[in-house]
């Protein structure tokens, strides 16, 4: 490679790298740096406070709720819609009639707006009026309030994330078992394997880069979930629906704690790369068939 192709390469990469760097790395690294400072207030400037944020942290009753609560609330989800991504990609790799129309289907609840997929959602939920208590008014039950209530308010927006996810996760699995040679499953089928053994010998394993991609973007997807809850819930009842990107956009943004705020974000971060780096070691080995 001569030297102008060198510096011709870099020229190409110069504009993606400036705005990744403004927009991604720049604010990450200043919002560390907040980390370690007051709020300013007013004409009061913000002041070098070390890691007494850190301390109000640990000992901050709201966060260590918001975090078992996104715990719960990624250990519901992430296999859920993993597992029902799978189960469609199955059903809609076959052949027939009004294939594409079910497709469709399954796909929409991606494409649609977080807002108006909350609306909907909070229509069914609506305690005697909604979809939910008029179905189960049919069989003599009464009236719920299953957002109102601190045991069902997490789970109602799980159900509403697995259904606007689930989706999204069919795509690419759908994709990868296009690429799967059919000469595998009919030579196991001629061998006698059943339908399950030929799913969890062949076909599974051969899905598992794509399950590593889809488990990474699961992860991340399960604590940067603000729409839903802003919506349906607020956060409550007394917390028991918050999550931590939830409880970050308050602090910082309706009750204007800014450097709390950004500790909280740099917390969550620090936790979302453990995850991730965990999660690459742990599939690495069944991804590359070791």
């Amino acid at each position: 490679m001569t030297r102008r192709d060198w510096i011709h390469g870099w020229l190409l990469v110069l504009p993606a790298m400036a705005l990744l760097a403004l927009f991604t790395h720049l604010p990450a690294v200043t919002t560390v740096w907040n980390s370690f400072f007051s709020t300013p207030r007013g004409r009061r400037p913000a002041v070098f406070v070390g890691l007494d944020n850190y301390e109000r942290l640990l000992n901050d009753p709201i966060f260590w709720k918001v975090l078992t609560n996104n715990l719960w609330f990624a250990l519901g989800t992430i296999p859920a819609s993993i597992a029902l991504a799978i189960a469609m990609a199955l059903f809609v790799n076959q052949s027939f009639l009004g294939r594409g129309f079910v497709r469709m289907a399954y796909f929409t609840p991606t494409v649609l707006p977080l807002i108006a997929v909350a609306n909907i959602w909070l229509f069914f939920y609506t305690p005697g009026f909604g979809l939910i208590d008029q179905l189960i008014g049919l069989f003599g039950y009464g009236q719920t309030n299953l957002l109102g209530s601190p045991d069902t308010a997490l789970g109602a927006i799980m159900v509403v994330t697995v259904w606007k996810e689930a989706g999204f996760f069919m795509i690419f699995y759908l994709a990868a078992l296009q690429t799967i040679p059919p000469q595998l499953t009919e030579a196991a089928r001629i061998e006698g394997a059943s339908s399950w053994t030929i799913f969890r010998r062949i076909t599974f394993p051969l899905l598992m880069p794509t399950t590593l991609f889809v488990s990474v973007n699961a992860v991340i997807n399960s604590f940067r979930l603000v729409d839903h809850i802003f919506i349906l819930t607020g956060g409550g009842p007394d917390n028991a629906s918050s999550l931590l990107l939830f409880y970050i956009y308050e602090t910082s943004f309706r009750f204007w704690d800014t450097a709390y705020g950004a500790t909280l974000t740099v917390v969550m971060l620090v936790l979302l790369c453990i995850l991730a780096i965990g999660q690459f070691f742990l599939f690495d080995r069944k991804v590359h068939y070791k």
